[in-house]
This record gives structure tokens, sequence and C-alpha cells, in this order.
């Protein structure tokens, strides 16, 4: 699924009326049934609802929304936003449609003719979608104010008003929706960090605009599903051999973390490296070889901590490096030394990102296409500090093509950049993997699927996909709550056989 800004929608729009063809208040009847159907399968069929409506195409899809639900019997007030501006062409007609079946239609031209709200109602949000440029003020930033100031069940249609589509929105009034109905797409005010609290649970309603759009135009910013990871994933050949699927070195922990050691080494066999090798200090030997027997284990001379490296490392597939390894000097020295010697593209996260950010300039000795897996705060360590997650996604982008590195920034849409410009934001994973040691999974997921001969942007898509995947299946017997680390390694096989 493509994500597309504010002018590629209209755009979208315009070509579908005029290929299909559609008029453009039919095309506006289409979604609004869609909004309507979905309506209608929520037990909400005895609430009064409040349906708050602007003057342009969005309040002309509330209208329409009125209407249907209207005549599907449903009890329905309309409060119109008098912005002292004539409405849409689409607009006055849905508002003559709405007149020959109600007369609940209310003029807001002032604060004292806001309605009352029941914490019972259902309010409707069709003031003004995705098309607002500017935050709200005066009477529209009170009407907001005063929808949210109640504790009723609030859906929004296309975006929350007040919401920009792509841009931050931080500081803006804005709707605070429990649902948000949006068309054909996702947008990317939906997909960031920032906004949860005024999206809610977001529904993408197809409205069958014309697809030969999408296939005429080059969009850089998808997001990663199931349609996408399927042209990725490759079955295994029934005559590979364990030599077909790479050498994998995991240099990780330290003493007191031989736990993200162990984790990312189990994740890495899991996800189906041929072979594992794993390189910790002295304290880590008898803990992995017990833990990970598949593995072998190689270590440091120092007991508590990694100050060298292993020899020959130019004959392993891939390196991933990062879980639980500390920052001490001896350490960051080592990193340095990979950067400089190691050829071939590396797996970086936790501490081998926060070592980074102590030696920025091993940025620009990275091999080409490594992969950095950074949660938001260590990609503030290595990038500098962001004031919104739109201007961190910016960075990402940037950051990509400059380093010619690939990013991984992990969040609830994790964001995938890469240094040709692409953008992607992963659709799988929950709440529940917000726990210490998911992202050390995720290291050895991704280390498993480069060593396999992915490339490194197919290892990063698939792995994000595999490691949210897998967290999804958990959760429908283990909970949010209860859902640990070790689990999703544990959900990886159900989540590649959903892939087969």
């Amino acid at each position: 699924m493509h994500i597309l800004n504010s002018a590629e929608i209209k755009a979208w729009d315009q070509y579908t009326i005029k290929h299909e063809p559609i008029s453009s208040v039919d095309l506006m009847e289409r979604a609004a049934g869609k909004c309507a159907e979905w309506i209608q399968l929520q037990p909400w069929q005895q609430k009064l609802f409040k349906i708050f409506c602007g003057k342009g195409n969005n309040g002309g899809d509330g209208l329409a929304i009125a209407r249907m639900l209207l005549q599907a019997g449903y009890s329905c007030s309309i409060y119109i936003l008098e912005t002292g501006k004539p409405g849409s062409e689409d607009f006055q007609i849905n508002l003559q449609r709405l007149n020959d079946v109600t007369t609940d239609i209310h003029i807001l031209s002032a604060e004292n003719n806001f309605p009352a709200i029941s914490n019972t109602d259902l309010v409707i949000d069709a003031l003004f979608g995705s098309g607002l440029n500017q935050p709200l003020k005066e009477l529209p930033s009170k009407l907001v104010q005063h929808m949210n100031s109640s504790k009723a069940t609030t859906v929004a249609i296309d975006l929350p008003s007040g919401l920009f589509i792509d841009q931050s929105s931080k500081e803006n009034v804005v709707v605070s929706a429990d649902h948000t109905l949006t068309f054909q797409c996702y947008k990317l005010a939906l997909l960031v960090q920032e906004n949860a609290p005024f999206i809610g649970e977001v529904h993408i309603l197809d409205i069958k605009l014309k697809a030969d759009f999408l296939e005429a135009n080059s969009f850089p910013n998808r997001v990663i599903d199931e349609t996408l990871i399927k042209t990725i994933f490759k079955p295994r050949n029934a005559f590979a051999h364990k030599g077909t699927f790479g050498h994998a070195l995991l240099i990780a922990g330290s003493y007191g973390k031989m736990g993200a050691a162990t984790l990312a080494t189990r994740a890495c066999l899991r996800s189906g490296a041929g072979l594992t090798t794993v390189y910790v200090p002295k304290c880590g030997y008898i803990i992995l070889q017990v833990a990970v027997p598949e593995a072998m284990v190689l270590t440091d001379e120092n007991e508590t901590y990694l100050s060298t490296l292993p020899a020959e490392i130019e004959k392993y597939s891939v390196i991933g490096i990062g879980p639980g390894i500390g920052t001490k000097d001896q350490t960051q020295k080592m990193l340095s030394f990979i950067a400089r010697r190691y050829y071939k593209p590396v797996v970086i996260d936790a501490d081998g990102l926060n070592c980074m950010a102590l030696q920025h300039h091993l940025l620009k000795q990275l091999p080409s296409y490594s992969i950095l897996t950074p949660h938001p705060k260590e990609f503030d360590r290595l990038f500098g500090e962001h004031q919104n997650d739109f201007n961190r996604i910016k960075t990402a982008i940037q950051s990509s093509a400059e380093f010619n590195v690939v990013i991984i920034l992990k969040g609830h849409h994790t964001l995938v950049t890469t240094p040709t410009g692409k953008c992607y934001f992963n659709s799988t994973g929950n709440a529940g993997m917000a726990k210490g040691g998911s992202g050390d999974v995720l290291t050895g997921v991704i280390t498993g699927l480069l060593a396999q001969g992915y490339t490194p942007e197919e290892a990063a898509l698939l792995g994000v996909y595999l490691h949210g995947s897998a967290g999804d299946l958990a959760v429908k017997t283990l909970s949010k709550e209860a859902l640990v680390a070790t689990d999703l390694i544990r959900f990886l096989s159900p989540a590649f056989l959903k892939l087969n």
C-alpha cells in the first residue's frame, strides 16, 4: 500500500473522476457509503449521533453520511460550522439532499450555539479532514475543544480535524478521535507516534479509486504489508544445505547483559541462518553454550566486556553487533576496527549505536548498505535532537542517502529508509512488544536474513515485518501485558508459516 500526500490524493481523485468516469459528487457518495456501512457494523444503533460538518468536501462527506444513517433509522443531529465562506459545490448538493430527509440541521456561528454533548452520544467529525494547511483558531478551535471536552465516542472522517496530513501538528488543537475512517490509503499523519492521542484506531476504506494511477506514477513512501513482503520472501529450495544460508557472526553481551546476546543469537537461528557464531566476553561462554546449543561460541580475552575481535572476520557472511555490549573505550575501538576492515554490510543496534554516537566519524566509514536499528532516543544521539517525528523522518531519509545506510527507526509503525530515498512504514506489531529485549530479537532476525542472501533493503523490510507479525500472533494467546521478548522468537515459526 502506498502512502500519498494531500496533493497526490487530490490527483488520484481527479484521475478516477476522469477515467472511470464518475462525477465528484458520486465519488463523494461512494466514500460516504463506505463510512455509513462501517458505522452500521458497530453496536451504536441506540446512540444519538451528533455530526459536525465544515463547508468543504469533508463536510460534504459528513452530510452524505448523516443522510444515509437517517435513512437507516439512526437518530442524527447535524451541525454546520459557519466559516463565512460559501460551501463547496458538492457540499451544497449534499446539503440540499439532506434537507429532503430532515430539519434537524443547525448552523454554528457562535460559541453559544454549540450543542451539549452527552458521554453516551456518538460524535462524527467531518469539519476539515486532510485539506487543512494552518492551525485551527477562533471559532473552529473552540468547537474542537468543545467536542473534546465530552467523553463521547468520536469518529473522524478522513483525518481528525486540526491534524496536518504530512507535517507536525504539535501545539495544534485537534479532534481526539476514537476511530479514524480514511480512504484508500494511509496518510503520513496516521503513522507517526506523536499523533497517537488523536487518531485512535485507523480504518482504511476502499472507495475504488483507479489502481492504474499508482502504476503510472512513482511514489517513494509505502506501507510494509503482506503484499509487499510476499514479493521479497524466498521459500527454500529442497536441495539446499546449511552452507546455502550463510554464516552469521553476532558480537554481543557483557557482564549482566548476556540475555541480550542470547536473545539475538536465538532469533538469528530462528530466522534461518545456516550457521551462527556468537562472540562474547568469557563470562558468557557457559551461558551461551547452554542456552543456545545450536550456536558456536567464541570468547574475548576479557572476562566481562568485549575488547578485541575474533580472527578472520572477513569469512562471515554478515556481522550483527551491539546487543548488551556496553560502551567502554576498548569496545568502542573494536567497533571502529569493524567499520574500517569489514567490507560487507553490518547490522548495528543498541550499544553499538551508542558507541557510534560517541564516535560520529564512524558513520562515514561503515560498509555500504549497513543497517542501523535505533529507537528514537538512540536516533537523536546519532543525528541530533529533533522536536517532532516529522523532522526525524526527514533526517532519516537524508542520512540514509548521505551515509549510504539503511535506517530502521523503531516505533509502533517502524520506519525503514534506504539510500535510494525510499521510505517504508511497517504494518505489523503491537504495544505488547514494548519490552526490553524486543530490539535484540530484531537484530538477530535481520542478521539471520542478511546471512541467507537477502539484500540489506529486503532483510530490513522482511525482518521488521516478521518481528511484528510474531508479536501479533503471540498476543492472541499471551496478551500484550504478558508478552516478553522470548515469545517473539517462539512465534517467528508461525509468522514464517503465514508467508509459506
